[in-house]
């Protein structure tokens, strides 16, 4: 673009009028060529049948002119409007000689000034136009009084040559207010154009500094744009030759999208990005008027609505804890130690026993709960690391059945070699803890009736790790309430096991679901091989 650019003033010009001028060029030469050609050819060719000779020399000189004309607007020079200015004067010169030679205005050979003037109208402002159409009607009207004059000429074609003065005149004032409104257009087109981009550059900007990620997909499924935040939750797309289909890319959403155009509407769980092992939890927008067109898919990192709930929970429970350290855990152990000493006078009947041994039970029911809860104030305290399974599983194992009096053989591991886990060593062996534990408690108690298997995938940076047992599994109307604070189907447990365990998978960026079970309940522990991150908010699907 030439911004600020006055055709007719300054030393410079937008390339648009040097190359109007080159074509123009080529048709001076072309139409000075073809009457050298002819008349070499024929010899009498149909124009210059008053004098053969002058045109043919004039035409020569012409083709050389435009020859020369052409090297120059290829070379820029001289400057633009003395180059325009002396290519429309000879112009006039070489045309008005023809036109001599042709035996004058009824020769029609006038009538290519009509193609020099709309070329000068269209690169020249108003008053040089009319000053080259002036100039083009004197030699006309000169050429016709030499003739009348001195040749015998018909001086009723004066009204002839006066109407063609008036074309010359018309048609460079034509040229010139056509070409005025096409620079208008040209201007405006290029002050849009320049809007455009700017307004194209400040939006991807924003969709670059975005904090979801974002995906633009078509109604076939193709991804035909993605943001840096986009591949930092849910990873780079597969090496690709032609183009990167959604499916290819994450499956599960890809499943999503294709819930949400076939279903009204509704929220979606949060999935678990395989590459990345984060959270996302996706929101539709389409981009035409119904959900079968393009669609523009967000990316929410659900760790930050996790972490800002989970700053608010900590925070009450701080002072809950605090609380019921000093108006409860004192008070129960009172109990329990009075318990205690009642339990070891002699001369109690069987009804003094189990009562007494009924209130200590519930007292270190009660604390175990209050220690729980103290627990939930101190998850965020982890120290994530990169955690060797097939190793730290043995020390569990050995750990846990000595532990729950449990047989060895009950308990089987299947672990790849090179299987590792970001998590606080401490966290996960008390999750792993408590999984276990359900699992003997509700399974059949026999040899391998618990299974720990790892899966590591092939690609990304995920890994799972799922604990089964082979028991009755969860009943399907209980599961929706399974990690909920204080529920159980134990008289004797607390209902806190499965909520601090999935707080601790948290945070340490990861999950733990139920995923149910043949014959058993099965629950997945889904996390981060290595740990690329320092931060402690729950992973992001």
């Amino acid at each position: 673009m030439f911004p600020n650019l006055v055709p007719d003033r300054g030393t410079f010009q937008p390339e648009t009028y040097w190359r109007t001028l080159h074509y123009f060029n080529l048709f001076r030469l072309t139409v000075a060529g073809f009457f050298v050609a002819i008349y070499i050819h024929f010899g009498a060719p149909p124009f210059g049948e008053d004098n053969p000779s002058l045109f043919f020399l004039v035409s020569i000189f012409y083709t050389l002119f435009a020859t020369l004309m052409v090297l120059a607007v290829s070379l820029h020079w001289p400057k633009f409007n003395l180059l325009l200015s002396l290519q429309m004067t000879a112009d006039v010169g070489f045309i008005v000689a023809l036109l001599y030679a042709s035996g004058g205005i009824r020769s029609g050979v006038a009538l290519l000034l009509v193609v020099s003037l709309t070329s000068a109208g269209m690169v020249r402002r108003g008053r040089l136009a009319m000053f080259h159409a002036a100039l083009a009607s004197i030699a006309v009207l000169l050429e016709h009084t030499y003739r009348v004059m001195w040749l015998n000429g018909d001086s009723r074609d004066y009204l002839q040559a006066g109407l063609l003065s008036l074309v010359f005149f018309a048609t460079a004032g034509l040229a010139y207010n056509l070409t005025k409104r096409l620079l208008a257009s040209e201007d405006l087109a290029r002050r849009q154009r320049v809007d455009l981009t700017n307004l194209s550059q400040v939006n991807q900007l924003v969709i670059r500094d975005m904090q979801d990620g974002m995906l633009v997909v078509d109604e076939m499924g193709k991804v035909w744009q993605r943001n840096p935040r986009a591949e930092h939750l849910i990873g780079k797309p597969p090496r690709i030759r032609r183009e990167l289909l959604l499916n290819d890319y994450f499956p599960t959403l890809a499943v999503q999208l294709w819930r949400w155009r076939n279903q009204s509407g509704g929220e979606f769980p949060v999935l678990l990005a395989p590459a990345t092992g984060r959270q996302v939890q996706a929101r539709f927008v389409p981009i035409g008027g119904t959900r079968s067109q393009g669609v523009v898919i967000f990316l929410e990192d659900a760790s930050q609505v996790q972490a800002r709930a989970q700053q608010l929970k900590l925070a009450a429970l701080g002072r809950l804890t605090a609380n019921i350290a000093h108006e409860i855990r004192n008070p129960l152990s009172a109990i329990n130690h009075a318990t205690e000493l009642l339990q070891e006078e002699d001369g109690q009947d069987a009804t003094q026993v189990r009562l007494l041994q009924i209130i200590h039970d519930n007292t270190r029911r009660l604390d175990r709960m209050v220690q729980d809860v103290m627990q939930l104030n101190r998850r965020d305290r982890g120290n994530p690391e990169q955690i060797n399974l097939e190793e730290q599983l043995m020390v569990f194992v050995e750990q846990f059945c000595g532990a729950e009096k449990i047989p060895r053989e009950s308990l089987t591991v299947v672990c790849p070699g090179n299987a590792t886990l970001c998590f606080d060593v401490h966290h996960f062996d008390r999750v792993l803890w408590n999984l276990c534990r359900n699992a003997w408690r509700h399974g059949g108690k026999q040899t391998g009736s618990i299974l720990i298997d790892i899966v590591v995938p092939e690609e990304g940076n995920l890994v799972q790790l799922d604990v089964a047992d082979d028991g009755g599994g969860v009943p399907e109307e209980l599961r929706p309430q399974l990690f909920e604070p204080f529920f159980t189907t134990d008289s004797k447990g607390t209902g806190l096991g499965l909520f601090i365990a999935r707080e601790l998978c948290e945070s340490n960026q990861a999950m733990l679901d139920y995923m149910g079970g043949e014959g058993g309940a099965r629950f997945r522990i889904s996390g981060r091989r290595t740990c690329g991150e320092t931060n402690t908010a729950p992973i992001q699907g």
